[in-house]
């Protein structure tokens, strides 16, 4: 962790929202269609937000001595570095525990300290890292996910919205007693993809929980989401016309979607509809949905020695170098990652989890209660992703209404285009990063470390080559 007064907390867990098996070893393409087919065998309920935010207040358990447990003296193939690491357990229920997408993957393929080099043993530097700008915390959420555990086997077969914001809310006031030293310092949360859920979940569970105890438990300044599901029928739609206006299918497969799909919330799906679907599969062929432009992996064998590698050289096989590094018994060691008790390897996502119980169609509402309440807010889009593209943030804000504050204009970081960013009244930013896909920092390291400084200092992202952020 950087010594910096903001204190960044990152729902990285469900990085791209793998609600899927460690054993079985799923990529995370295909995370997001596994989560919407659990939602769709759910009953979805719009009407729980005043639930969410009334979550029982969690016990606070004992964490005297436990911070020294957690420091991390040196990850194994480790460069020397200039700050603290910490890693283990928070317990958030004594008698069970609760899983998506590995934090890890957010640490070791986008924004942490540290890339995993292609022999799967060594690391290096990543000089774009986001504890360049905060204090960094990755969580694994919701239980079974990386190397979080449950005792209960109900919690890793179902979950859902309410219990995934419960327990985050739990280990954030179990952590900050087990490092008092962050109690006070401006806390802000960041995620990406189904995060777009969890974030606002948490953020209004938190600032619920100030009020009743009529004093700050934790000091919430802001939220940071990113290529972030919002709405539902909105995010689909977006979806829908990025692939047409980006000739990923034909403009008679768009026009069959149009006539006869409807995604609004609980509407039923015609056949004419089914067979559409059908032809946008024979249409989009064998791509990266998540960056529609990045070359596949073709080949995921790992190396002798390493490969001379850089963070602004994308390598697709990144996340099988990271799978093998995290399965090496001294680096789960050094994380102190109760392993022993897991029976199976580490895996990127999770497959365990059988059933999402409950995820309303729009988390909206919440947006609107997160501006009402004074924070900052900041959605970002990587405009290549395909799955949860900038059509979709757009068509969802848009559902807002909200006036503009500051119309759209280019960003900029070393005299080229960032990206694009329009400001809407309530202090909302809504941000582009070109050439980025879903995993923002894993494609524009430097442009996502520009996003985030600006975002964290509250200032405005620099609107010509000759302005530099101070």
């Amino acid at each position: 962790m950087a010594m910096n007064n903001a204190f960044l907390f990152l729902l990285f867990s469900v990085l791209i929202s793998c609600l899927v098996s460690p054993a079985l070893g799923k990529k995370p393409a295909e995370a997001l269609d596994n989560l919407y087919r659990a939602k769709k065998s759910s009953a979805i309920d719009a009407t729980h937000f005043e639930a969410i935010k009334l979550v029982e207040q969690p016990e606070v358990l004992p964490q005297e001595g436990l911070k020294e447990q957690d420091i991390i003296e040196r990850l194994p193939g480790q460069p020397s570095v200039g700050f603290t690491q910490y890693g283990g357990y928070v317990t958030v229920n004594k008698t069970a525990g609760r899983p998506g997408c590995s934090s890890l993957l957010g640490a070791t393929l986008e924004l942490g300290p540290f890339r995993v080099h292609s022999d799967g043993r060594t690391l290096f530097t990543n000089p774009f890292a986001w504890n360049n700008a905060a204090n960094v915390l990755f969580l694994e959420s919701p239980a079974g996910v990386g190397f979080s555990y449950s005792n209960t086997t109900s919690d890793i077969v179902a979950s859902g919205d309410m219990r995934t914001a419960s327990d985050n809310y739990a280990f954030l006031l179990n952590w900050l007693e087990r490092f008092p030293e962050y109690k006070n310092r401006d806390f802000y949360i960041a995620g990406e993809s189904y995060a777009g859920h969890y974030v606002p979940q948490l953020a209004t569970t938190i600032l619920a929980h100030n009020k009743i105890a009529e004093k700050t438990l934790i000091n919430l300044k802001g939220i940071i989401i990113g290529n972030a599901v919002m709405n539902d029928e909105t995010d689909t739609w977006g979806m829908v016309d990025y692939w047409g206006s980006h000739a990923l299918i034909s403009d008679e497969t768009l026009h069959k979607i149009h006539q006869y799909c409807n995604f609004s919330p609980n509407a039923n799906t015609s056949d004419q509809c089914n067979n559409a679907a059908e032809q946008v599969g024979n249409d989009l062929g064998d791509i990266d949905m998540y960056n529609i432009y990045a070359p596949l992996c073709l080949s995921s064998n790992l190396t002798v020695k390493p490969k001379k590698a850089s963070v602004l050289n994308y390598d697709p096989c990144s996340m099988d170098y990271v799978q093998a590094y995290l399965n090496r018994p001294e680096v789960q060691k050094a994380l102190h990652a109760n392993v022993t008790k897991l029976n199976y390897d580490w895996a990127p996502c999770s497959e365990v989890l059988q059933k999402w119980e409950d995820s309303p169609p729009t988390i909206l509402p919440l947006l609107q209660e997160i501006m009402a309440n004074g924070l900052r807010l900041w959605v970002y889009s990587g405009d290549v992703d395909g799955r949860v593209p900038i059509t979709s943030t757009k068509y969802s804000l848009n559902k807002l209404m909200l006036p503009v504050k500051t119309a759209w204009y280019p960003w900029f970081l070393d005299e080229e285009v960032g990206g694009y960013t329009q400001v809407y009244k309530g202090d909302l930013t809504l941000v582009t990063v070109r050439g980025a896909g879903h995993l923002v920092p894993s494609y524009q390291p430097p442009r996502a470390l520009s996003l985030i400084q600006h975002f964290l200092a509250g200032i405005p992202l620099p609107s010509s080559s000759q302005t530099r952020k101070s």
